[in-house]
């Protein structure tokens, strides 16, 4: 068994080294795929790391009518906490809305320190869906409650962003999905034309009495081969690139909802879905190419 499967492996290096010039562009074509597909994996899964931090920022913000008493204001909690969508609802005080707007705007803010005797604002129920996607549902529902003056949500600019991430993702799977066939086609004919290369001595391993997976073992090792050489420098520059970009983008977006994948586990994971895709690519179009073209 060791001394048969040895026997596959020096085959499908020899046929690898015999078609140079096809092996290397079978090998280049899954490398730009891969190169592709791996910033494709990385800017998409960043990106719904963003989305998901937006969503779990979503809240509603309800501003209670100036002139509720405490009994009206526990009346609309009492009535916001009565809807099934609802997650947790807060009560901000307009003193402590006003330290916010002040915070919030810096050296600017610090004008709106005077109306800190007569505060002009509304004291405020921030409620959280338990569901994103329920926000605007709950906010149309507390628009219509007594003493809801105004309902603000920032549910538009997310959704927004959620459509053009869907639109990315779509452009990109297709765009990658022709790549992928296209390596694929790429290593069918390096397949193909290594058959044609040995085709008087796959009839000699016919007379002579070999199997059916003997005479395809070589095929199957070398497509698996393309496969994995073409991974190797989309994985090194991804590991290399994604590093850098960690390290520099890491202090500057400190406190920011934009915030990077860490370094690891991530790259890791990425570079490995990279190898298998490589493999996945180099078999299935060794497959097609001797299912096709060998004729055991």
């Amino acid at each position: 068994m060791i001394n048969t499967l040895g026997r596959h492996f020096r085959e499908s290096l020899k046929s690898l080294a015999r078609n140079a010039w096809m092996t290397f562009a079978s090998v280049s074509a899954v490398t730009v795929t891969l190169i592709l597909v791996g910033t494709f994996l990385v800017i998409m899964m960043n990106l719904n790391n963003v989305a998901d931090n937006l969503e779990n920022d979503v809240e509603v913000r309800v501003l209670i009518d100036v002139t509720a008493k405490e009994d009206a204001q526990a009346k609309l909690k009492s009535e916001i906490e009565k809807i099934k969508e609802v997650d947790s609802i807060v009560y901000s005080p307009k003193e402590k809305e006003l330290d916010n707007l002040v915070e919030s705007l810096g050296e600017e803010g610090e004008s709106f320190e005077l109306f800190e005797q007569n505060n002009p604002l509304n004291d405020v129920f921030v409620v959280k869906a338990k569901e994103p996607q329920d926000t605007k549902l709950i906010a149309d529902k507390i628009a219509k409650f007594e003493n809801a003056s105004k309902v603000k949500y920032g549910q538009d600019e997310v959704e927004k962003l959620f459509d053009v991430i869907s639109l990315s993702r779509n452009i990109g799977l297709g765009l990658i999905i022709g790549l992928i066939f296209t390596a694929m086609f790429l290593i069918s004919n390096t397949i193909k034309i290594t058959i044609f290369a040995r085709r008087h001595e796959i009839e000699i391993m016919r007379l002579v009495g070999a199997t059916n997976g003997f005479i395809r073992w070589p095929f199957f090792l070398e497509g698996l081969f393309l496969g994995v050489l073409g991974a190797v420098v989309p994985i090194v520059l991804i590991i290399a690139v994604y590093k850098s970009l960690y390290t520099w983008a890491l202090p500057k977006l400190q406190g920011s909802f934009v915030e990077f994948l860490p370094f690891s586990p991530f790259v890791f994971q990425v570079s490995a879905i990279l190898l298998l895709i490589g493999a996945l690519i180099g078999v299935w179009g060794s497959l097609m190419s001797v299912r096709k073209f060998l004729k055991v």
